[in-house]
C-alpha cells in the first residue's frame, strides 16, 4: 500500500519563506516523486478561529490567499487534494469522540500548545478551542488514515499526540488507525527558519517575515535590514555565523552554483563562512548575495500567482469539489470508528 500524506496550514495571512522551506519544498519533493496512494493538504479555517473567533475575516480572507500561495509555488491540484477543514464535518464528530481519550492535563503539558498560549499571553483565558486544537489535529490526519506528515520540528509534539491517540482509541475500541509518521525538512536549517529581526520563529503576528508573494524590492529591503552579527562593525571584524540570520538564510536556500552566478570569487558557502569569522568581509556584501539568490527562488513563484490570480473562481470551484471528496473518505473512516465504538445504531436494530 502506497503512503496517504496529510498536511496543512492555518490561514491567517499569506504564507512565508519559513513556511516554504519548512513543508511546502517538501511537500513539492513528495509531489515530484510521486510515491503515494493520495496527497491531501488542508487549509484549517476551523483551527484558526480557534485564537481568531473575533477576528474571522482574517481567517475567511486568507483562505483564497493561502491556497494561491500553495499553487504558485507549484502545488499541482490534479496531484493534491487541496481542501477546506470547516467544509468537512465529519472532521468535528471525530474530534468530539477523540476529546474523550485526552485528558486536559495531557493537552496543557503539549510543549507547542504550551509555548503558543505563553506567545499569545492567554494565561488563564485560554479559549477551549485553543487547548483541545491537538485533538482536532489529531482528527484531521486520522480522519484519512494518514501515515506521512510533513512538518516543521514545532509540530512533533502534535504528531505524537495524534499517535497516543490512535493507539488509545485501537486498544479501546479496536484496530482503526494507522500511526502517523513525521517527515522533517532535509536541511535542519529548514526545520525552524528564525524572523529576519533575529527571533526564533518567523512569524506573521511579528511581522519579521519574507512572503513569498513580496515584490523585489520588499525582499531587498527586508534581507538588507536583516539580523547579522551585532559585533561585526567593521568590515576587518571577524564575525560570528552563529544566530546570523543571513547565513541561516544561506544555509536554508544556497547552492553551489549561486557562487558561480553571483559571488564567483568563492566556491562554497563553507569558504564564505570562513572569510566573514576570520574578518575581511562585510555584511552588506554577504546580504546582496542572498538577495540574488531570494529574487531567483520567488521570482517564479511571484509570476505564477499572477497567473493564478486570474482563476480565483476556478480555484473555489476545485476546493468545493475536493472538500467534497476529502468529506466522503472522512464519513468512511467515521463509520468503521462508530461500528467499533458499538455507535452504529441502524445495524443494531438490524439484529435486534
Amino acid at each position: 500500500m502506497k503512503n496517504i500524506i496529510l498536511t496543512g496550514d492555518r490561514p491567517t495571512g499569506n504564507l512565508h519563506i519559513g513556511h516554504f522551506v519548512g513543508s511546502v519544498r517538501t511537500r513539492l519533493k513528495i509531489q515530484e516523486k510521486g510515491d503515494y496512494e493520495k496527497f491531501y493538504i488542508m487549509i484549517a479555517d476551523t483551527q484558526a478561529l480557534t485564537d481568531n473567533a473575533k477576528n474571522v475575516d482574517k481567517v475567511t480572507n486568507s483562505v483564497i490567499q493561502v491556497v494561491l500561495d500553495y499553487l504558485s509555488a507549484g502545488i499541482d491540484p490534479e496531484k493534491t487534494c487541496i481542501f477546506i477543514q470547516s467544509l468537512v464535518p465529519e472532521l468535528f464528530e471525530i474530534t468530539s469522540y477523540f476529546m474523550n481519550l485526552v485528558s486536559v492535563a495531557r493537552l496543557k503539558r503539549n510543549p507547542t500548545v504550551k509555548s503558543e498560549i505563553g506567545m499569545r499571553g492567554f494565561e488563564n483565558t485560554i479559549p477551549a478551542g485553543f487547548l483541545c486544537y491537538p485533538i482536532s489535529q489529531a482528527a484531521d490526519i486520522l480522519a484519512f488514515n494518514a501515515n506521512i506528515i510533513p512538518v516543521g520540528n514545532d509540530q512533533l509534539p502534535m504528531i505524537e499526540q495524534t499517535r497516543e491517540i490512535a493507539s488509545t482509541f485501537n486498544s479501546t475500541y479496536g484496530e482503526v488507525f494507522t500511526l502517523p509518521k513525521a517527515v522533517l525538512p532535509e536541511i535542519k536549517a529548514c526545520e525552524r527558519l528564525p524572523g529576519t529581526d533575529g527571533k526564533l520563529k518567523m512569524s506573521k503576528s511579528v511581522g519579521n517575515c519574507i512572503y513569498l508573494k513580496d515584490s523585489p524590492e520588499e525582499i531587498k529591503q527586508k534581507i538588507m535590514s536583516a539580523y547579522t552579527d551585532p559585533d561585526h562593525i567593521k568590515v576587518s571584524d571577524p564575525g560570528k555565523i552563529e544566530g546570523n540570520i543571513v547565513f541561516i538564510y544561506l544555509d536554508a536556500f544556497c547552492k553551489d552554483e549561486h557562487f558561480a552566478k553571483y559571488l564567483p570569487e568563492y566556491k562554497n558557502l563553507d569558504e564564505l563562512k570562513a572569510h566573514y569569522q576570520r574578518g575581511g568581509l562585510g555584511d552588506v556584501k554577504v546580504k546582496l548575495f542572498l538577495n540574488n539568490i531570494m529574487q531567483e527562488v520567488l521570482a517564479p513563484i511571484r509570476e505564477r500567482r499572477a497567473y493564478y490570480e486570474q482563476n480565483i473562481d476556478k480555484i473555489y470551484q476545485m476546493l468545493f469539489k475536493n472538500s467534497e471528496e476529502a468529506s466522503k473518505e472522512a464519513r468512511k473512516t467515521l463509520e468503521n470508528m462508530k461500528e467499533k465504538m458499538a455507535l452504529n445504531y441502524k445495524e443494531i436494530a438490524k439484529k435486534a
